[in-house]
């Protein structure tokens, strides 16, 4: 089936302090990042919401007109201090979930279901799509959601751009990769070698094992390491090198691909064009 993947540029303009410029040139490159993951591109459309807007307009008005101010406020939390701009965009990022909005694509057809994969922080968004599709004559998106990815610091901090040390980024070398998870992975073992061999460690809040249930692919490996650790005969700094040895190659592997992408490449799957269906 066709993949649409929307790039929200404007998003971060109106939310953080870069310029418009920057913020388009930063959804071109995390669109190779999309690419180097490995989608078909005869079957996959990446756009920009700056560049595509045009297209997806008129559905874009006929959401606004469907949803009053109060209930934005409502579903957001925006209060009056907040530029318009935060107020309009929810109908923007709605507004893909409907056919209408590719018609290179899908024509002037309106019942083609949506699947939306999205972390739930997105959730509110897709509610009030899923409210307003009806009256607009189209079908209600689908939502999978996805788990929130803790922090190297732990579940109660958050992974950020600004903070190198807070997560594994994708440009990271494996000696970074090494130090990082060695140095910042939050560990659920206990203070003294003894303590833990005695109690075990705590699989619920240590960050490696919770990211080798991401990463890790082999399920009874990854059950042999969740008792082995629980049980207090593997140490904290086993199961940090357990995650290392799967971040590493999975990390180089992504960025060797990512290398392969060029910005003609980029292009072509921003190009409005025909899908196979």
């Amino acid at each position: 089936c066709p993949l649409v993947v929307q790039m929200t540029d404007d998003e971060k303009f109106l939310w953080k302090e870069l310029s418009l410029e920057e913020c388009h040139r930063l959804a071109f490159e995390n669109a190779k990042d999309i690419i180097a993951c490995g989608f078909d591109i005869s079957r996959t459309f990446i756009f920009s919401d700056l560049d595509y807007v045009g297209s997806m307009y008129p559905n874009i008005v006929k959401i606004q007109k469907a949803v009053t101010y109060n209930q934005v406020k409502g579903i957001f939390g925006f209060d009056d201090s907040v530029n318009i701009g935060k107020h309009a965009f929810p109908a923007v990022q709605a507004a893909p979930s409907f056919p209408s909005s590719f018609p290179h694509i899908f024509g002037n057809r309106n019942d083609v279901p949506c699947l939306i994969p999205c972390a739930i922080d997105q959730d509110p968004y897709f509610r009030m799509t899923r409210d307003v599709a009806p009256r607009l004559g189209f079908l209600k998106p689908a939502l999978i959601h996805s788990k929130f990815f803790p922090a190297l610091q732990g579940a109660t901090s958050k992974m950020s751009a600004s903070d190198e040390n807070s997560a594994i980024f994708c440009t990271d070398s494996a000696p970074m990769i090494k130090n990082k998870v060695n140095k910042y992975a939050f560990s659920g073992g206990k203070m003294t070698v003894a303590e833990h061999r005695e109690q075990g460690g705590d699989l619920e809040v240590d960050i490696p094992y919770q990211w080798l249930r991401f990463f890790l692919h082999d399920d009874e490996k990854l059950e042999h390491i969740g008792v082995e650790y629980a049980s207090g005969r593997m140490l904290s700094g086993e199961i940090k090198k357990e995650l290392i040895d799967v971040l590493q190659p999975l990390v180089e592997r992504h960025q060797r691909a990512r290398s392969l992408v060029t910005d003609d490449i980029v292009k072509a799957f921003m190009t409005p064009r025909q899908l196979v269906l």
